[in-house]
């Protein structure tokens, strides 16, 4: 296994510390979008040198040297091997990411930090604790719905709850603004930023 000892300036490491590596499946779609796949550029660079993925696009004017070898910074690599996703964990920021972080009862666009969880089958009967049971709401729908269910409480879901997949997550994900400020300029050709997503 080949390994680069990295000779460098304390400047030229910082400015190398700030970048990473866009994770590209088999597929040419990235690993995931919420978080977005990035490797740091050492675990790329080592992944480079052991053959595991295929080197798309290296960091323009920026490079690392060893002792006897000069080696371009990874900007975008792509796995060899085509990596099955896994079901989207149940998770708070999931859960919110799939209501596209809406009350589902008002429709209002909201923070995390102003969305609550709301059981639809109150837990006191037993409601479970599961993407088909639970939805984002906001803290006056949620006061207003209570220990009741949206039929008892006259309120309506925008739609009914299920688990989302990975790639229900991904399309929402990748529509959020902040999302779109750290993608690094070297990415883009290759995250289809200007494509048509509802294509």
């Amino acid at each position: 296994m080949m390994s680069v000892e990295v000779l460098s300036t304390h400047s030229h490491m910082h400015q190398l510390n700030t970048h990473r590596t866009l994770v590209l499946n088999a597929d040419m779609q990235p690993l995931s979008w919420m978080p977005l796949s990035t490797w740091s550029w050492q675990e790329a660079m080592t992944a480079v040198l052991q053959d595991r993925v295929i080197q798309l696009k290296t960091y323009e004017d920026l490079e690392i040297h060893s002792a006897t070898q000069t080696f371009e910074v990874p900007a975008v690599v792509c796995l060899r091997q085509y990596h099955k996703r896994q079901n989207a964990a149940f998770t708070r920021y999931n859960l919110f990411l799939r209501d596209g972080f809406r009350c589902q009862y008002c429709g209002a666009k909201k923070p995390a930090k102003d969305l609550t969880f709301d059981h639809v089958l109150p837990r006191s009967r037993k409601g479970p604790a599961t993407f088909e049971n639970i939805v984002a709401a906001c803290q006056s729908c949620n006061l207003r719905k209570s220990n009741r269910t949206p039929r008892e409480a006259g309120m309506k879901l925008l739609r009914k709850p299920r688990a989302p997949s990975p790639h229900e997550l991904d399309k929402v994900g990748r529509k959020l603004a902040r999302v779109q400020s750290e993608l690094h300029q070297t990415w883009l050709d290759f995250l289809y930023w200007g494509a048509d997503l509802e294509a």
